[in-house]
């Protein structure tokens, strides 16, 4: 293999998944937290870092968008991951054997229809990879874990029911990480620039800033806002647009931003991901 690559999680986890389809050429790192990983990059025990950022499911990633401007290292891809889910257990048992599974907050509700059908209780748990190595570790074969294909086959367990969620379109976006920017032109989809920034405290400041979008047709595919600092009136902007800085319009938008900010830093450009689509 070609470096490694941090993912946050237990070896099995839907970031682990991620990092092994948008990189297979790369040893997947499993660490603690987000903070981990983003420090594995930056003292070289990683080459680069998977991040999610967002899900169609459940939104943002908490606090992630505030890691990324103080992490310093840049976006160089983003990756999308369809989160299937499957029902697992120790091998032998079947279904009407389990009282109870287990997996992260997040997960239970995306199978709470299937769930109920067998009646089979919930358990929340730390992380859902981690969920099954420890019921493979246990061996109690009441208890099953909601986790991906991957976590299953890393810890010798029997896949009951797959693809369980409710809904069908539960997919996580990705940021891929490194320590230097690529400002290079790649991919067959065109391109994203991601930045952040804060706005002068002029009347209707974020509105003129957002006005150079429109003029020169760039089109702004995400703009969130999070307060920085601890303060009411200190607001930080993070916003993905499809283009590249040195695109006309991109640069002419840019530009005209600035002038109404007092803060703007680009945080990578990169391929646009066919998964958008």
């Amino acid at each position: 293999m070609t470096g490694r690559i941090a993912f946050q999680g237990e070896p099995g986890a839907y970031s682990d998944q991620a990092c092994r389809d948008a990189r297979p050429e790369m040893e997947p790192l499993p660490r603690r937290t987000f903070e981990d990983c983003i420090e594995a990059v930056r003292d070289g025990s990683a080459d680069l870092a998977m991040l999610p950022v967002e899900n169609t499911t459940y939104g943002r990633v908490a606090d992630i968008h505030r890691l990324l401007p103080e992490s310093g290292l840049r976006i160089v891809d983003e990756a999308f991951v369809r989160v299937h889910i499957s029902l697992m257990a120790l091998p032998g048992v079947k279904i009407d054997e389990l009282e109870l599974v287990r997996a992260h907050l997040v997960l239970l509700p995306q199978a709470q229809s299937f769930l109920s059908q067998y009646g089979i209780r919930s358990e929340a748990a730390a992380d859902s990879a981690g969920a099954a190595a420890e019921i493979a570790a246990a061996g109690d074969r009441r208890v099953g874990a909601l986790a991906s294909d991957l976590a299953a086959e890393l810890n010798g367990l029997e896949i009951l029911a797959r693809h369980i969620e409710d809904h069908d379109h539960n997919t996580t976006r990705f940021l891929i990480m490194g320590r230097e920017a690529d400002l290079s032109r790649r991919g067959d989809h065109g391109m994203m620039t991601t930045f952040v920034f804060q706005v002068r405290n002029i009347p209707a400041a974020l509105y003129k800033a957002m006005g150079g979008f429109a003029t020169n047709g760039v089109n702004m595919t995400k703009l969130e806002s999070y307060m920085v600092g601890g303060s009411f009136t200190a607001t930080q902007f993070y916003a993905d647009i499809e283009g590249h800085p040195d695109d006309p319009p991109v640069a002419r938008a840019l530009e005209e931003l600035a002038y109404f900010t007092d803060m703007l830093e680009i945080l990578g450009v990169y391929p646009r991901d066919p998964g958008r689509d």
